[in-house]
């Protein structure tokens, strides 16, 4: 079981050091008790399910004959804010360069950009569930989720 709580502790600690997540994300789990045992799991959920939904957004915007930049622009601040607010550096970061291309109108740069961010956004993504499972696995064997110090 140990070897479990181990492997989560790591996973988590990988992420942070890549930059994947940033002291937010810690700021969360802290939100987290007994009374809302899942809580990071929830915001987190949610987030992804926005992401998807702008990240789609985005990409038809895009692609449209007449680009409209202030409207992806607007897709990219949101989520930008919705990135900073769970942690996810990376992402954060990649949604400030696309909204400077926005700002310059520069398609090219644009389309890049959101290449990239569904990159890191899927990679984000495939590390958070990770996270979950293990905690998941952790918790069906009744043991404690260990924190991150």
């Amino acid at each position: 079981m140990d070897h479990l709580q181990r492997k989560l502790r790591d996973h988590e600690a990988n992420m942070f050091q890549q930059g994947i997540l940033d002291d937010q994300f810690s700021q969360l789990q802290k939100l987290q008790d007994d009374s809302s045992p899942d809580f990071v799991y929830e915001v987190v959920t949610l987030f992804f399910a926005d992401s998807d939904k702008l990240l789609n957004n985005m990409s038809r915007a895009l692609e449209q004959p007449s680009v409209n930049f202030k409207q992806i622009d607007a897709h990219a601040h949101q989520q930008k804010g919705s990135s900073a607010s769970v942690g996810a550096a990376r992402v954060t970061s990649i949604c400030a360069t696309f909204r400077s291309f926005c700002e310059a109108q520069n398609l090219e740069g644009c389309c890049r950009c959101l290449q990239q961010l569904r990159q890191e956004y899927d990679q984000l993504k495939t590390n958070l569930l990770y996270l979950f499972k293990l905690q998941r696995d952790i918790k069906a064997f009744r043991r404690s989720i260990p924190t991150r110090e």
